[in-house]
């Protein structure tokens, strides 16, 4: 394929995870190898940040600086959630990035993010392509979701998952300390999909998990739910733990986190509610059907940020697809995701792949049914195999003065 010289971008968008940053010092220390690409940069805000012409010279930063991104959670450069309208029905957006890639001779666009963010990658290589603007574009894959099509597993689930049922066997041995009854309800993110809620059967693997666990995959019943709880609060003189997705939906399709909230009615630029508050819902319910104690634990961020309980299968693989995502682009590749790929066998091994970004845009991959117990309240062996490599070997920031030592960058803005 052709040798294409000039410029790269690089933009972060969507929900942080703890080793987003491990893919931007992939992307960013490979791309300031390439002889073909001159200029590195980060977008600020990630598409948004192209939009107003903001984003940073990479190629000021101090070599260690960028090393420590691999350990640093959050979103570096900053995060977006904009969604860049159908360019057949609005190409302002377009025309715009058009604009600032000639300006700037941008021929290199790496995007990292999930379903959302695989979409807009996809937007603009097709319209790059159409208007004839060489611009090699690939998508560099992030969720704690889990649930992007066509990967086997998605950067920052990993982590996510070790810090889920790390943080769920702590609280199964703090919430027995006492010899009166005790209900916990565990939130966990998920909207559609209940991968990273899943995470916590790994805690009961290990004897000190959940009782019962609902994923968005199930339809929830509050019936059932309050008759479930009540076999095993008898069951367990008293002792219930009960972990949730955030995103569990009654038959009419109603959040049950709506049931005592309006926060669901708040929709982002993507038309997806604001969710939260489910457990609290649901402890309200025990506490008055049980009549007992019952805490609402939600883990909210943290689980999303947690690098210091980072996974270092995570960060390895999440480092080498942002390496990979900037080879395969010098190569010639363009219009594609970088994919995990694991291979056969009881022995973990991970490869990487590329698929087409419209196979990946806008599209969830769940939980197989297979993989849920048939009363929707446990997840199978299936899951806790598929599971476990993913959170192997230790990883957490250098210390300094007993405290985690994140990357600090200088943030130059680009000029032209």
């Amino acid at each position: 394929m052709s040798r294409l010289v000039g410029n790269a971008i690089f933009g972060q968008s969507g929900g942080p995870t703890s080793v987003i940053n491990a893919s931007a010092a992939g992307v960013i220390t490979e791309a300031l190898k390439q002889d073909c690409i001159n200029k590195v940069y980060g977008a600020a805000n990630g598409i948004k940040g192209i939009l107003e012409e903001k984003f940073y010279d990479m190629g000021m930063e101090d070599p260690k600086e960028l090393d420590l991104l691999k350990t640093t959670p959050s979103s570096a450069l900053g995060s977006v959630r904009y969604k860049l309208a159908d360019p057949d029905v609005d190409d302002t957006d377009y025309k715009r990035l058009l604009e600032v890639f000639k300006k700037y001779d941008i021929r290199y666009f790496f995007y990292n993010g999930g379903n959302d963010s695989m979409d807009t990658c996809n937007k603009v290589s097709k319209f790059m392509q159409k208007v004839g603007y060489e611009c090699r574009v690939i998508g560099v894959p992030k969720t704690i979701d889990n649930d992007l099509a066509e990967t086997d597993h998605c950067p920052g689930y990993g982590s996510a998952a070790r810090y889920v049922a790390t943080s769920t066997m702590e609280v199964y041995l703090d919430a027995r300390v006492y010899d009166t009854p005790m209900v916990c309800v565990l939130e966990v993110m998920g909207r559609n999909a209940g991968w990273l809620t899943a995470a916590t059967a790994l805690a009961a693997y290990k004897g000190l998990g959940p009782d019962l666990i609902y994923l968005p995959e199930i339809e929830f019943d509050m019936d059932k739910f309050i008759k479930d709880a009540k076999e095993v609060y008898e069951k367990n003189n008293g002792k219930l733990i009960i972990a949730v997705s955030e995103g569990i939906k009654d038959k009419n399709g109603k959040y049950i986190s709506e049931y005592g909230s309006d926060l669901a009615k708040e929709k982002d630029a993507f038309g997806h509610s604001q969710l939260g508050g489910t457990a609290q819902v649901l402890a309200s319910v025990l506490k008055k059907e049980l009549k007992c104690k019952a805490r609402a634990i939600e883990f909210s961020l943290l689980q999303r940020c947690a690098a210091h309980c980072g996974s270092k299968t995570d960060v390895e693989e999440s480092f080498k697809a942002g390496q990979l995502a900037v080879k395969y682009a010098v190569e010639g590749y363009t219009d594609y995701m970088v994919a995990y790929e694991r291979e056969p066998g009881s022995e973990y091994k991970c490869n990487f792949k590329l698929v087409e970004l419209h196979k990946v845009a806008n599209t969830e991959k769940k939980i197989p049914r297979e993989w849920i117990t048939e009363n929707g309240t446990g997840l199978t062996q299936a899951y806790i195999d598929y599971a476990l490599p993913l959170i192997q070997g230790e990883s957490a920031p250098p210390m300094e003065d007993g405290l985690p030592r994140f990357a600090k960058l200088k943030k130059v803005l680009a000029t032209k």
